[in-house]
């Protein structure tokens, strides 16, 4: 038996399934409550249109809102927003793996998909696609059990210079983030060296692919690592 929804219904529309998602995406697993101010700027709507739509989740069970902490997702929010994360990754690997579309463009591409799939079309296309672990972007995908791996990884941001590794993920995806990082050829399985670390949250320099980049934090925060042993 799937543990994600069966079907789409009228009350669940694309910016119900946004909110949901992004809860997921600002938690980062860290189990604690999401800001309202986090979540609106992340949406980029006002804090009293964020503040309107939670208490409008929160009726329908999809949000826990904690006064002066955050909201957090019910374990019904959570079965939708993995469902959507899970249609949505699968899509990436088809339209990069299958379809060759540029691997920056292919984030795009599937949140516009992402809202109108079923779960049965979503089981197609991981059958299709032999059951991928990962989405182009290097970030886990759900099981149709709801359940991801964790990553085994840390931010760039943690890194110290001299060390080297590969990197493995960017998230959360966002449009702007991946033009930027495909620019520099910086993805999932490229090897880098930390060179300098400028003070006072100064750029990260970062060799890769025979150049050297400077990072600022915010930038080096969506990059997620292996060092080597």
């Amino acid at each position: 038996m799937l543990y994600l929804h069966p079907m789409k219904h009228d009350s669940f529309n694309e910016s119900t399934e946004m909110y949901l998602k992004t809860v997921v995406e600002l938690a980062n697993g860290a189990g604690k409550p999401v800001p309202i101010s986090a979540l609106a700027d992340r949406l980029g709507v006002s804090t009293v249109s964020a503040t309107e739509m939670i208490h409008r989740l929160q009726d329908q069970d999809l949000l826990d809102h904690t006064p002066y902490k955050g909201v957090s997702l019910t374990a019904k929010g959570q079965r939708w927003a993995t469902a959507l994360i899970r249609a949505h990754h699968m899509w990436e690997c088809l339209l990069v793996d299958k379809l060759g579309l540029p691997w920056e463009k292919a984030h795009d591409y599937a949140c516009r998909l992402e809202h109108a799939t079923e779960t049965a079309v979503t089981e197609a296309l991981a059958a299709f696609l032999n059951n991928p672990a990962t989405c182009p972007h290097g970030n886990p995908i759900p099981g149709p059990d709801g359940v991801a791996a964790k990553p085994d990884d840390l931010a760039l941001t943690a890194v110290q210079p001299g060390q080297s590794g590969v990197i493995q993920r960017v998230y959360p995806e966002s449009n702007l983030l991946l033009d930027y990082l495909a620019g520099r050829n910086l993805k999932p399985g490229s090897p880098f060296t930390i060179r300098e670390i400028a003070p006072f949250h100064g750029p990260i320099m970062v060799e890769c692919g025979g150049q050297t980049h400077a990072l600022g934090e915010e930038v080096a925060a969506h990059i997620f690592v292996r060092i080597d042993a």
